[in-house]
């Protein structure tokens, strides 16, 4: 079946998908469809945040952090709609994330 990730880094950055699945050791990464999307996050195009994996109560989505934010104090995110940010301490991001209870693992992007 379809494997669903989460790659989550700096907005200023811009992911190598070759790169980034290499990384994961899956083969080929594509971006989720509308649907897929919705089904997994509860969140459409442009509106795709790490706060989406409140839905995913079945943890099919695999959380990747580019290793770099590791280095920020806070971090800045839309809740699930493109029309606001928020804003968190980084340990805070990490303690949603556990709440969540993804899977979640560091890359370099």
């Amino acid at each position: 079946g379809n494997r669903h990730y989460l790659v989550v880094m700096a907005y200023t950055k811009r992911a190598d998908l070759r790169a980034v699945a290499n990384q994961i050791g899956d083969g080929k990464l594509s971006f989720a469809s509308p649907e897929r999307l919705m089904t997994y996050l509860g969140v459409t195009p442009g509106s795709v945040s790490p706060a989406g994996l409140i839905n995913d109560r079945e943890h099919h989505v695999r959380v990747f952090l580019d290793r770099d934010l590791k280095n920020a104090a806070r971090i800045s995110f839309h809740p699930n709609v493109n029309t606001a940010t928020l804003t968190v301490a980084f340990s805070d991001f990490e303690r949603l994330l556990a709440d969540c209870g993804n899977a979640v693992r560091y890359l370099d992007v």
